[in-house]
Order: C-alpha cells, then sequence, then structure tokens
C-alpha cells in the first residue's frame, strides 16, 4: 500500500508538473503576442507622429514669422479635427463590429450618414441655403447633434425594446431606415432650385478644407463624456465578444451592455459626421487593418490600433489633397474608393475561409 500512494504521490506531481508547464507556456505565448502588438502600435503612432509632422510642416516659409504663424493658424485646426474623427470613428467601428459579431459591417448601417444628408438638404430646401442655419457653422452643427442624438437615443432604445434587444433586427431596421432617409433626401433634391442644390453639394461630402475650430473643443468634451459614461461596458468587452451564454455566465448584464454600447456607438458616429460629414467606408478600413495587423482579442489594442490607423489615413490623405492634387479632390473620394475595392476584397477573402 505503501508501494501505491508513493507511485500515485509520483504520478500527482509529474501531472502537476505537466500541467505548470502548459500553464507557463501559455502564458508566455500570450505575453509574447501582447509584446508584438504593443511594438506593432508604437511602430504605427511613430508613424502618425511622422504624417502629422509633415502635414504641418510641408511647404511652409520658415523664414517669414508672419506665413508661419497664418500656416499652423490654418492646419491646426485641420490636424485636430483628423485626429478627433479618427478616434471617434475608429472606437465605434471595433465596437459596433465586436456587437454584430462580424468584420465587414460598418456602423454606417446604422443610418447616421443618410441622416445628415436628409438634415442639411431638408435645411436648404425649407428656409434656403442664404439662411442662418444653413452659413452659421456653429448653429449647423448644434443642429446635426441634437437631431441625430435624438434620434439615435429614441428610435435605438425604442428598437431594443420592440426586438427583444436582437441585434441583427435592429441592424437591418437601421439599413431600412438609411434607405428611407435617402428616398427622402434624394425626392428634395430632384424638386429643388439648381442654385440651392449646387450650395448643398459642398456640404455633403466630407471635407476638412473649412474646419470650424469652435466646435473642436465642444467634440472633446463630448466625447470624453461619452467614453466616461460607457467605461464600464468598454471594459467588459473582451467578455461580450465571448457570446451571450458565456458572458452572462459570467455575471455579465449582455442585453444592457449591448444596448448601451450600440447607444454609445451612434452618438459616436453622429459626432464625427456632424464634425466632417458622412465618410462611409473608413470605419470599414480602419477597424478590419487593425485586426490583421494586431491579431488579438482584446480590444484596448483594436480600439487604438483602429484609431491610429484613421489618423495615418485621414492626415496621409489630406497631405495628398493639399499638395499633390490642389484641393481638387476631396479626401473622402478616396476613401469611399479604396473602401470600395477593400470590402470587396474582404467579402473574398471571408468566403474562401
Amino acid at each position: 500500500m505503501m508501494q501505491f500512494h508513493s507511485f500515485g504521490s509520483a504520478d500527482t506531481a509529474i501531472q502537476a508538473k505537466i500541467s505548470g508547464g502548459r500553464t507557463g507556456i501559455r502564458a508566455g505565448v500570450h505575453t509574447d503576442a501582447y509584446r508584438r502588438s504593443r511594438q506593432k502600435l508604437l511602430v504605427l503612432a511613430a508613424l502618425v507622429l511622422l504624417a502629422a509632422a509633415a502635414y504641418m510642416l510641408v511647404e511652409v516659409r520658415f523664414d517669414n514669422p508672419k506665413l508661419f504663424r497664418y500656416a499652423m493658424k490654418i492646419r491646426t485646426p485641420k490636424l485636430l479635427v483628423m485626429l478627433i474623427s479618427a478616434f471617434a470613428i475608429g472606437g465605434a467601428s471595433i465596437v459596433f463590429q465586436s456587437i454584430i459579431n462580424n468584420t465587414i459591417v460598418t456602423p454606417c448601417l446604422l443610418g447616421m450618414n443618410s441622416l445628415y444628408t436628409l438634415i442639411h438638404t431638408a435645411v436648404v430646401f425649407v428656409v434656403g441655403s442664404g439662411s442662418i442655419l444653413a452659413v452659421n457653422a456653429n448653429l449647423s452643427f448644434a443642429v446635426d447633434l441634437v437631431l441625430m442624438g435624438i434620434v439615435a437615443t429614441v428610435i435605438y432604445s425604442y428598437l431594443f425594446k420592440k426586438t427583444n434587444t436582437n441585434v441583427l433586427y435592429v441592424l437591418l431596421i437601421g439599413t431600412v431606415l438609411s434607405s428611407f432617409f435617402s428616398s427622402i433626401q434624394t425626392t428634395m433634391t430632384r424638386i429643388m432650385d439648381p442654385n440651392e442644390y449646387d450650395a448643398l453639394l459642398a456640404t455633403l461630402v466630407a471635407s476638412f478644407s473649412n474646419i470650424n475650430a469652435e466646435i473642436i473643443v465642444f467634440s472633446v468634451i463630448l466625447l470624453a463624456v461619452l467614453v466616461f459614461i460607457f467605461r464600464k461596458e468598454l471594459a467588459l468587452l473582451d467578455v461580450i465578444t465571448l457570446g451571450k451564454a458565456q458572458a452572462i455566465n459570467l455575471g455579465v448584464d449582455y442585453d444592457r451592455c449591448i444596448r448601451r454600447l450600440l447607444l454609445g456607438v451612434t452618438l459616436c458616429i453622429a459626432v464625427a459626421t456632424a464634425m466632417v460629414g458622412p465618410i462611409s467606408f473608413l470605419g470599414l478600413i480602419i477597424a478590419n487593418l487593425s485586426r490583421q495587423l494586431l491579431k488579438t482579442y482584446r480590444h484596448s489594442q483594436l480600439i487604438l490600433g483602429s484609431t491610429l490607423f484613421g489618423m495615418l489615413v485621414l492626415v496621409g490623405g489630406q497631405l495628398i489633397v493639399e499638395h499633390v492634387f490642389s484641393y481638387t479632390i476631396p479626401v473622402s473620394v478616396f476613401i469611399t474608393f479604396g473602401g470600395g475595392i477593400y470590402f470587396l476584397y474582404l467579402l473574398l477573402t471571408n468566403r474562401r475561409a
């Protein structure tokens, strides 16, 4: 009996060593993956800094203090708006894809872009392009933000209750609403005065050429408030992506978290769209580039990577628009063209997989 117990003890010790070895290997693999992701993020951050420095300093007259100050005065607000927009769209896109559990969707399916174009078209159609609502940038931004925020809060909260927090139903209804808003906007433009329509077109295309510096501080404060309000739900994203059953078993109020996160995504997209206009494919591009580069489940790293990719795309694209194409083509055109090609690539690769 003593020998039997000694063999059992030896067996147990061997199994414990094997288990400990496996645990150590897994911990080492996770540590190495985290370290590699962090190094990639540092490289991305360095590229963003280089792009920002190039945007601020290319073709600047350093020998003339007045021209230098004028260039900084013009370029600084543009750079800040690009960074803010990249943060809002990049973070919202990663969160939205994780909620839907699909990497080839984009938050523009919620209808915010179509609602933005409808609001601006309705303003010009009803009160004219010379009215204070269309001319005053601060008032126009406030109208966009209030209307989109109300629609996001009321409609999507109501839809979640009616569909028993079914995200796919909400996504489908958002697509229908997007088509509905677009149909109304198209009808208005067809019966609109041609001169008014020409004035309207400039506001419907996302552009960083004419930036209102006064809305920057308000937008930063609003995004900071949104992050603070939804901080607990953001911290649970890694658990939520395990699936509803697993998340509930781990003590997560799944339905409430999904509802609040989707509302936060919609409000972030509303802020970014109200600042610069609709950029449909930007979220799809930067979110998937972040996932393909980092290959991690940690949403803190994915959101940061998506944000940095967004900054790199916007700042680099605007640099090309200003110094190569001389403002003849807005950066949103390049993003839409490249995003369409990238979307087809994602569809083909997912189909093969």
